[in-house]
């Protein structure tokens, strides 16, 4: 499928890509001044490139052990964090617990669900220590991969959708007594209304979501009608933007600083502020080449054989109507200019947050 509006924004050339990075290297975490602080935190992912890099240099270094991370997300000028916790005894949780209070970050976990009964001990003990550090939320996913990558017909989407409410039904008790929100996040594996009917089945007070913002429109959910309906349930939130472009068997979806892809993040802000006034937003925004969402294609819609031409259609249309001028394609650079890159889409996207959302 040709499109004139492709030759009008070419993909970000490497020279135009190592000119942005020069222009935010002013606050990456080996900056000399500290950078000013966002209320918006990081998740992990943001910085995987990062840890590699790190660790080629001392394999017994991980910029994810919670303490690093957190004092990274300080060093950056993030407000808090999202990563994976695991169980943590009580010199390291004091320890943790004490920096974030000092530094006035806030904390959020990463989980994997109870996979059966033999796997409860393990999800209650790393549970414990979420509600001992005391999280605002410990984020979690339920079914494996994309749904138009991962599974081949519209059975096998429901009976992995059977094993992720056995699942949160398992830890729904667990998560109730120690009083810690588990954040179900819409990964692209559930559209819009089979993800709330999955809420609304549990009606557990303490189990609800992680509103990634950009992830529903890979299953052709309207891009703001979406967030509006997840924003309620909210405990935590992957605040992206994401650049748009056609494809000929659909359309890419790509990562991008936040201001310069193809949503409103001022809207997608409000939304999510109206719903849950209180809640902390963490960035999420993977540097890496773009994600083909093939929805031109049989083997998508197999998946999703009831979804209409209209949803199709709208979303088609969006893509059109607001084309990104630049896509990041990374996977051929060297390791040390890609986490060049990946330091300064998060230098960019907290000063957006800092001076145009108010976060």
């Amino acid at each position: 499928m040709k499109n004139d509006r492709l030759e009008a924004y070419p993909t970000m050339s490497r020279r135009a890509a190592l000119s942005a990075v020069a222009a935010a290297m002013g606050s990456v975490a080996f900056a000399t001044e500290t950078p000013q602080r966002s209320r918006l935190g990081l998740v992990a992912y943001n910085c995987a490139i990062r840890r590699k890099w790190l660790q080629q240099r001392d394999p017994k270094f991980d910029l994810f052990e919670p303490l690093t991370f957190l004092k990274h997300c300080r060093d950056v000028g993030a407000g808090g964090m999202q990563t994976s916790l695991g169980v943590l005894d009580a010199a390291r949780v004091k320890s943790l617990r004490d920096f974030a209070d000092e530094q006035k970050l806030f904390i959020d976990g990463i989980v994997n669900p109870p996979k059966d009964d033999g796997d409860l001990a393990r999800f209650e003990a790393e549970i414990r220590t979420a509600a001992e550090v005391g999280v605002q939320a410990v984020r979690t996913v339920v079914m494996p991969g994309r749904r138009y990558e991962q599974f081949k017909s519209l059975a096998e989407v429901r009976e992995a959708e059977a094993k992720a409410v056995k699942m949160l039904e398992l830890a729904a008790p667990i998560v109730t007594k120690h009083r810690v929100k588990l954040a179900v996040e819409n990964h692209k594996d559930q559209r819009l209304d089979e993800r709330l009917a999955l809420y609304k089945h549990l009606s557990c007070e303490f189990i609800g979501a992680t509103v990634d913002t950009g992830n529903s429109f890979a299953l052709l959910d309207d891009p703001y009608g979406a967030i509006e309906a997840l924003a309620p349930y909210a405990f935590t939130v992957h605040f992206k933007d994401q650049a748009l472009r056609e494809y000929e068997h659909g359309f890419l979806l790509a990562d991008i600083p936040l201001g310069q892809g193809s949503f409103d993040m001022q809207r997608i802000t409000a939304i999510l502020k109206r719903a849950k006034p209180d809640i902390r937003m963490l960035l999420e925004l993977i540097t890496r080449d773009p994600l083909k969402v093939p929805c031109l294609t049989d083997s998508y819609w197999a998946t999703m054989p009831s979804v209409v031409g209209s949803d199709l259609a709208r979303t088609l249309r969006f893509v059109r109507e607001h084309p990104a001028k630049t896509l990041q394609e990374v996977g051929s650079w060297s390791l040390e200019k890609q986490v060049e890159l990946e330091d300064a889409n998060i230098s960019a996207s907290l000063k957006f947050a800092r001076e145009v959302l108010a976060m």
